[in-house]
């Protein structure tokens, strides 16, 4: 690389004195410093498209190894589930009524119909009990049984003049 100290600065300068004069050397020496002042933001701009690109390699490099590891997170999940889903089956098979003998099937009733309950929403009969309520009770409550527009309840809670005459 070239080795540039004071004593070759200090050289350069005065042969561009010379050369180029004392009234042009100020401009001169302006445009060499933007023309620098371009080329080392050039290079920054290299330097960081390059950096921008490996970190992007290894932005893929990572996403790559992740989706691995989830394809084998998956798998590994499934097969599980295969293994659960089979013992299961077989830890199950004899609560559906059918592997009891005849005669423990008649001492214990029906036992499908016990053993599983039936799901009943809790909330089925809503409207029933909505209207169920009484009316003194809606009343005390603030529940509107009835609908007002919008001009009409304004009109009902403005609050009266003080000022009306008597």
């Amino acid at each position: 690389m070239i080795d540039l100290g004071i004593s070759k600065l200090a050289l350069i300068g005065a042969v561009a004195l010379i050369v180029i004069g004392p009234e042009k050397l100020p401009r001169v020496a302006r445009t060499v410093g933007a023309l620098l002042g371009k080329a080392q933001r050039y290079v920054s701009d290299v330097k960081a498209e390059v950096n921008r690109s490996m970190e992007l390699e290894e932005l893929k490099k990572m996403k790559d190894s992740v989706e691995s590891a989830a394809r084998d997170v998956e798998t590994s999940v499934q097969s599980s589930a295969s293994d659960f889903e089979k013992s299961w089956s077989d830890a199950t098979a004899g609560l559906n009524g059918t592997a009891y003998g005849s005669d423990t099937s008649d001492a214990l009733g029906t036992i499908g119909s016990d053993l599983y309950p039936t799901y009943k929403h809790p909330k089925k009969n809503w409207r029933i009990k909505q209207k169920a309520m009484p009316q003194w009770f809606k009343a005390r409550a603030g529940v509107r049984t009835r609908t007002q527009s919008g001009a009409a309840r304004v009109a009902r809670f403005r609050p009266r003049s003080s000022s009306a005459p008597r």
